[in-house]
């Protein structure tokens, strides 16, 4: 049994989801995911006008007349979201942590799947694989995979996004759209995401907090780090110290950044205690602007 706060957050976070699909995004990601392709759905006899490369030969073969292969767009979507949980996202210095922003994020979307009827799954992820919902319809499967954001504890802290994307290309037979929420402190994972871009639509949501680029002065304080569970005495009113702390997030965004374009995936950015609906709305409005 999910305890009672658990339960109370999954039922507070669907309703003001609701609210914000219904009224502005629901549109927005209709349009930007119109399905993954044609599928056949009957043969028909040609008529002055079609498209001659649609023509099925063997079958005008066979009858003497000529038929053509008629094909209906397929709507029905896989979306599968890729959430890390490792030790990094149980951090925030606003109203959320990353991993609740995290969390918010894949209720507008999976909302938003069920108005669409689509299919919705989930992986979760720190340096290894910790559990994986196969896609399903319904809202009560939504509600499951908010469930297990809210309440999975993961067995490791670290990160590991090739570990995922890798499970992933070889788990998923079918196109799917995936989304893997991170904030992306790894190395190295630009060629297992590129090569599960090959066959799928992914994107990379990177969710960061404010603090973690510009470190306050609070004078004498004790860091941890929840990935490798160390703990460092600092003086954030040193000068040299906020330098070289400022250098070192530089290089690590640059890493990121950089990682991502040899990705060659899309990417949203989302910064934890601003809108985490302006940048998905920008995106699909970028990715229409693409199709049209």
């Amino acid at each position: 049994m999910l305890p009672a706060e658990i339960r109370k957050k999954i039922k507070l976070l669907e309703i003001s989801t609701r609210k914000l699909v219904n009224s502005v995004f629901v549109g927005q990601y209709h349009s930007a995911f119109k399905g993954q392709g044609m599928t056949f759905a009957e043969f028909r006899e040609y008529v002055p006008g079609d498209d001659v490369r649609a023509i099925s030969w063997p079958l005008t073969a066979r009858t003497g007349k000529t038929f053509i292969k008629k094909f209906d767009e397929d709507r029905e979507l896989t979306l599968i979201f890729a959430v890390d949980i490792s030790g990094s996202v149980d951090y925030g210095s606003q109203k959320y942590f990353k991993g609740e922003v995290i969390t918010h994020l894949a209720a507008i979307l999976g909302f938003s799947a069920l108005k669409n009827n689509d299919h919705v799954g989930l992986l979760l992820f720190s340096d290894q694989v910790e559990c994986f919902v196969p896609p399903k319809k319904g809202r009560g499967h939504v509600q499951r995979i908010l469930r297990d954001l809210y309440f999975y504890r993961p067995q490791r802290r670290g990160t590991n996004i090739s570990v995922a994307a890798s499970y992933l290309q070889g788990i998923l037979k079918k196109r799917a759209t995936i989304f893997i929420f991170s904030d992306f402190f790894d190395a190295q994972f630009s060629l297992s995401i590129r090569s599960l871009a090959r066959k799928h639509d992914v994107i990379a949501c990177v969710v960061q907090d404010p603090s973690e680029k510009n470190i306050p002065n609070l004078g004498l304080l004790e860091m941890y780090d929840p990935e490798t569970q160390e703990t460092m005495l600092v003086d954030t009113g040193s000068i040299a110290f906020r330098t070289e702390y400022f250098k070192q997030i530089q290089a690590q965004e640059k890493l990121r950044t950089d990682e991502l374009k040899r990705a060659r995936v899309d990417s949203i950015q989302v910064t934890v205690g601003e809108s985490f609906i302006d940048p998905l709305i920008a995106y699909f409005r970028k990715k229409n602007s693409r199709r049209s």
